[in-house]
């Protein structure tokens, strides 16, 4: 399993590049029971490399999640001057190269499907004087970059060469003299942020990003953790204003990675679905900018019970207790969209066996994730016999309390499009199968062997 592992991590092509197709299809299962916990989080993993490579020190991690897209940010953080080790199953040690001294990478930084690592690798590349190639797979290539690049171009960074429309391949070309700029975000994104946030710290004076609407923490709280001068405040009715000083003196911290609520969010909804289940998910991150999903479930009827709270890795954690539930459709404000922007497709399987409409409202940015996830949703529902519409960017599931399945579900290379609907088919009159599974390992390697032993039945 180590071998495995180190090659997957310091291999020169993502693995998506040339994998083939493996398709695969769930059947209706019996009740799921058992205690798990989930794979680590995968912000907070990404992050953990990240910081580790900027500080002074070693950093030693635990719970990572050892998905592609994490080790392919650990790959990057090797390139430009980390000394990066697994020492056993989820423990990883950093030894950072520091602020303002990082390698330039002899070879392109290759991010696989990794859309939250190169953006923020851009944001640590922006703040040092040396030039990184940054590419990934198909998918990655068709993300936009521009509202990322835009800001550290501002700050003083180049981009040498980009592909059509501001895509990868990108050749980022850094500055040791990042302006201290003041930023307003144009949409809720914790990427955006964090890209500004970490070119800001190689600079010698303050950076501020101001958000409309408050996207996930994680940032923040672990720059402050590794000995940043951040300071987060209120700013106007649901946004935040974030103040960083520059050339902080980074020094390596431990690092204990919580349940990642994204990849919990497939057994959850998995249990609440499929008649007689009983489930505890353990160590459960509760973190407010992540929790949107758990919120909507509850309202829907969800039978839920929230246990043993509790702090670890700085990070507020719980246990759930889930249970088959009767759920009802519900009406879905955009403003919670950036607390489970990543969970909108397990949301509408929930959906389709809800009783009456849910409203799935604001959605725009599931159009730039790993595919067009709101076409991709609203076309693998279709395929399995759920009636839903799509109006401008919001996502109307009419749920009649059980779904028929029997579709063949084009995943477009998306890791939580194939979890979502593997999910569907568990409970599902007909099994659900998808085109790909492969992508699943970019964040939930576990997901088939988990999901085995709580009960479910995927071939």
């Amino acid at each position: 399993m180590l071998e495995r592992r180190e090659i997957c991590i310091f291999a020169s092509r993502p693995l998506s590049h040339d994998a083939p197709a493996r398709p695969a299809s769930a059947r209706r299962s019996g009740p799921l029971k058992g205690a798990f916990r989930a794979p680590g989080d995968k912000s907070i993993s990404h992050r953990a490399f990240l910081l580790g490579l900027l500080s002074v020190g070693t950093t030693e991690i635990s719970g990572l999640l050892e998905g592609d897209d994490v080790l392919r940010t650990g790959a990057a953080a090797r390139a430009l001057g980390a000394a990066v080790e697994r020492r056993g199953e989820g423990r990883w040690s950093v030894r950072g190269a520091g602020l303002g001294s990082l390698l330039a990478p002899r070879e392109t930084l290759d991010f696989g499907n990794a859309g939250t690592g190169s953006r923020l690798t851009m944001g640590v590349v922006a703040g040092h004087a040396i030039d990184a190639r940054f590419d990934g797979d198909a998918s990655l290539r068709k993300r936009p970059m521009r509202r990322i690049l835009d800001p550290l171009v501002a700050m003083g960074a180049q981009v040498i060469e980009q592909g059509e429309g501001g895509r990868c391949p990108i050749l980022l070309r850094g500055t040791a003299e990042p302006s201290p700029i003041e930023y307003r975000t144009p949409v809720a994104s914790a990427q955006i942020k964090s890209a500004v946030l970490l070119a800001g710290l190689n600079s010698p004076g303050r950076t501020t990003v101001i958000e409309s609407e408050a996207s996930r923490d994680h940032t923040e709280k672990m720059l402050a953790h590794f000995g940043a001068s951040i300071a987060s405040e209120a700013f106007g009715e649901a946004g935040r204003k974030i103040t960083l000083q520059g050339r902080p003196q980074l020094v390596a911290r431990p690092v204990i990675v919580p349940a990642d609520p994204s990849s919990a969010a497939f057994p959850l909804v998995a249990a609440l679905i499929t008649p007689g289940s009983d489930i505890v998910i353990e160590g459960m991150m509760m973190n407010p900018l992540r929790t949107g999903l758990l919120t909507t479930l509850l309202d829907m009827g969800a039978d839920i019970a929230v246990l043993d709270r509790r702090t670890e890795g700085g990070e507020d954690v719980a246990d759930l207790r889930v249970r088959a539930s009767a759920l009802r459709g519900v009406d879905t404000p955009a403003a919670r969209a950036p607390s489970m922007i990543d969970e909108y497709p397990i949301l509408a399987v929930a959906a389709a066996f809800a009783r009456g409409e849910t409203r799935m409202n604001g959605l725009h940015e599931l159009r730039v994730k790993e595919s067009d996830r709101l076409a991709a949703v609203a076309e693998g529902l279709r395929v399995n016999g759920v009636e839903c519409a799509i109006e401008g960017d919001d996502l109307i599931v009419r749920g009649k309390g059980a779904a028929m399945g029997g579709g063949s579900v084009a995943t477009h290379l998306d890791h939580r499009i194939a979890m979502s609907f593997l999910v569907m088919g568990m409970a599902s009159d007909k099994p659900v199968q998808v085109d790909d599974e492969t992508m699943i390992a970019t964040s939930f390697p576990t997901f088939r062997p988990l999901m085995a032993r709580l009960g479910a039945d995927i071939a």
